[in-house]
């Protein structure tokens, strides 16, 4: 059905479609992606569609509109790109000229699950299996919310659309930009939908912190049954989802959060967005067992059966599934919770030096959410095997208009007000680096992040990391004592302290651009250069 309101704002924006969907059911979208030939029903239940070019992210086509209400505020440079107005516009109207005769689907959704931080959102978009993806991804309204329903931000959204570098002021054909004044983010060039959710969560990381003073968070969290919660901050690959999917806690979110004063954790999302690359029902249970109707599968391979094939990485190792939180079965109602008691940071450091377990005093914390750190392994790229050290300020610089301190001296405040435990969790390799050592067992980091859950590791003895200075406990229950020290898990010490020395100098040089801004305090947290006895 199409509402007079939606004909109305498209009307509003000079864009005369060819038919108008909105709202529709998520059956309705998979029969429309279906019928047109943009999706397949996979074994499971679930579409599967093909992004097309772009199966990922594109960081460096992401821009700001620079004008009156972000000039000072928002911190400019490779990853907050300045945008002028005058292209903005010019983009802004070949986009809907471009929709004229053609079908649109529009949705309305929420984001923020605190009624006090909820943002109203217009999503306009060419593919319905776009749309349906914003139907997973964001808070659904209730039938009375949608009657009188007025949206504060808009998204508009056309994957067929290339823009012109030379007229409208973009690097190449796809982008995703960015207006506070207007409210508006404009995609077009790519059909990758992590680009929806994520313009949305670069919009509330710039509007809570600086307009509300609520701290925005690239993590997942959840809670246990005597409503202690547990916050995963970590970058793509580290586990955030997976390990936050715990059948003996209810699952709050997967990926993005608020924090604000009333002491609460919310999600701000409806929906997750997992990594499915080598995804098993054994492994991975609550998100294989979501991949059912109304999920949609992103870039994978089936056979001519409808069956996936997790393993197989031809069209890109970022394969996804999106799917509405409801498709987990234990979830926290109404996504919201209490202050967190314990926060990991979760890094896959492929160099073998990190310990699978450490304690982190209040300025380790804050040097280590500043540094963001996890490594990659190139995998299938030929010739390529050395670990590549990748930080991320915050856990998820490219989303974050402010400067990283911002957003790091609130995490502070706010961890010292409640008293939180924070560890640093490795789900990377042990043994040796990446070619050498092989990835520490899931079983191995479940176990440890249940330890510190239910207090275990309070009483245990710890010894100091001599180059990182991190507390690692020498024994933790369900995981062999030899692999809490990884210098143990080594055939050469020697080996090990030189890559300790070399992890630790590329944090040293990766954190130059925040030591204007950085306390004395903070420093403390930064790791040595040179193993003590």
């Amino acid at each position: 059905m199409t509402t007079q309101n939606h004909l109305d704002f498209l009307s509003s924006l000079s864009i005369r479609a060819n038919a108008v969907y909105s709202n529709l059911s998520p059956d309705t979208l998979e029969a429309h992606s279906l019928e047109r030939g943009m999706a397949v029903r996979s074994s499971l239940g679930a579409i599967a569609i093909e992004t097309g070019k772009f199966t990922g992210r594109s960081p460096e086509d992401r821009f700001i509109v620079k004008d009156q209400k972000t000039a000072d505020s928002v911190w400019w440079g490779p990853i907050n790109k300045p945008f002028s107005t005058e292209h903005y516009n010019l983009l802004k109207r070949d986009l809907c000229a471009y929709l004229n005769d053609k079908d649109v689907y529009v949705r309305d959704a929420f984001a923020g699950a605190h009624p006090s931080y909820r943002m109203a959102l217009r999503v306009v978009n060419e593919f319905p299996w776009s749309n349906q993806f914003a139907y997973n991804m964001f808070l659904r309204p209730s039938e009375a919310d949608l009657e009188d329903f007025q949206h504060e931000w808009t998204v508009l959204n056309a994957p067929g659309f290339m823009a012109n570098p030379e007229i409208h002021g973009t690097r190449q054909e796809n982008f995703a930009v960015l207006s506070f004044t207007e409210k508006t983010i404009l995609i077009g060039g790519t059909g990758y939908t992590g680009e929806i959710k994520k313009g949305i969560f670069s919009a509330l990381n710039f509007i809570l912190p600086h307009e509300k003073n609520v701290l925005s968070m690239h993590c997942s969290s959840n809670v246990g049954e005597d409503g202690d919660t547990a916050i995963f901050f970590g970058l793509s690959g580290t586990g955030k989802t997976t390990l936050s999917a715990d059948p003996a806690r209810k699952l709050i979110g997967d990926d993005e959060h608020g924090w604000c004063a009333d002491n609460t954790i919310f999600n701000f999302e409806g929906g997750c967005y997992a990594k499915a690359i080598d995804l098993t029902q054994e492994n991975e249970p609550d998100i294989y067992n979501a991949i059912k109707p109304h999920a949609i599968l992103e870039n994978i391979i089936m056979d001519e059966n409808g069956n996936v094939d997790f393993s197989n990485t031809s069209i890109t190792q970022n394969t996804r599934v999106s799917y509405p939180i409801e498709h987990i079965q234990n979830i926290q109602p109404e996504s919201l919770a209490n202050n967190p008691k314990n926060i990991f940071f979760l890094t896959a450091d492929a160099y073998g030096v990190l310990p699978p377990i450490s304690k982190l005093d209040p300025n380790q914390a804050a040097y280590h959410f500043i540094s963001g750190y996890t490594a990659k392994v190139a995998g299938t790229e030929e010739g390529v095997t050395e670990p590549k050290a990748v930080f991320s300020a915050c856990f998820g610089a490219p989303f974050m208009p402010l400067h990283p301190t911002r957003y790091a001296d609130m995490l502070s405040t706010k961890m010292e007000e409640a008293g939180v435990n924070v560890w640093l969790i490795n789900t990377g390799w042990v043994g040796g680096a990446y070619g050498t050592g092989n990835r520490i067992k899931l079983r191995y980091t479940r176990a440890m992040i249940t330890a510190a859950l239910e207090g275990k590791l309070d009483q245990v003895a710890y010894q100091r990391h001599p180059i990182f200075g991190l507390a690692m406990p020498t024994t933790c229950p369900g995981v062999p004592d030899e692999l809490l020290n990884p210098k143990n898990t080594w055939a050469d010490g020697d080996a090990y302290d030189k890559n300790a020395i070399a992890l630790a100098k590329k944090f040293e040089a990766n954190f130059e651009q925040y030591k204007d801004q950085a306390s004395a305090e903070l420093l403390k947290g930064a790791p040595s250069l040179y193993v003590t006895a």
